[in-house]
């Protein structure tokens, strides 16, 4: 709830962040939002670790390819809002939608009760978000794209980032990989 009420805090009661700037300046208030969204983090990953496993679901063999796959679009589209070249210009919210993948990801391959909760959290904050940015800002305004050059360079970004991630699952567990 901490990371949904930090990130929405600022689109669903505007006025209210506009004191805070106001009496914390626009930094302080930046910098509040940002200690409470840390903070979040590190509570959501003491608090699935030492949830019980509740098994809800079996999750498919199939899962974890799938998996690896949907991860690495994951991976791109959490990119891809940052880029500077075509790739910018072709949805309006690739970092949710990145999260939501992500989201999807995880719950394939986790069937407990813990994974059902965060994951599929963040997936309803990030539609909300998604849902609140769309109401707020009205039509979206494409950026213009920019050079292919810059596609290539959030491709390989993407990959190494992907991998990264993928090693850090495997050195502290659980592996991406399966068994």
């Amino acid at each position: 709830m901490l990371w949904a009420v930090a990130h929405l805090f600022k689109r669903a009661a505007p006025n209210a962040r506009a004191g805070l700037n106001n009496a914390l300046g626009e930094g302080g208030a930046r910098g509040l939002m940002t200690v409470l969204i840390l903070v979040s983090v590190v509570m959501m990953v003491i608090g699935y670790r030492a949830a019980p496993v509740n098994v809800v679901y079996d999750v498919p063999g199939w899962g974890v390819p799938v998996n690896n796959t949907l991860m690495l679009l994951a991976v791109a589209l959490l990119g891809m809002g940052s880029s500077k070249g075509r790739a910018r210009s072709w949805l309006r919210h690739p970092m949710l939608m990145g999260l939501l993948v992500w989201a999807a990801a995880h719950l394939l391959v986790n069937g407990d009760l813990a994974s059902i909760v965060l994951f599929a959290g963040l997936a309803v904050w990030a539609l909300i978000s998604m849902s609140l940015i769309n109401l707020r800002e009205g039509p979206w305004e494409r950026p213009e794209p920019g050079p292919a050059s810059g596609d290539v360079r959030w491709l390989v970004i993407s990959a190494v980032v992907f991998a990264v991630i993928a090693g850090l699952h495997v050195w502290i567990g659980p592996s991406p990989f399966g068994g």
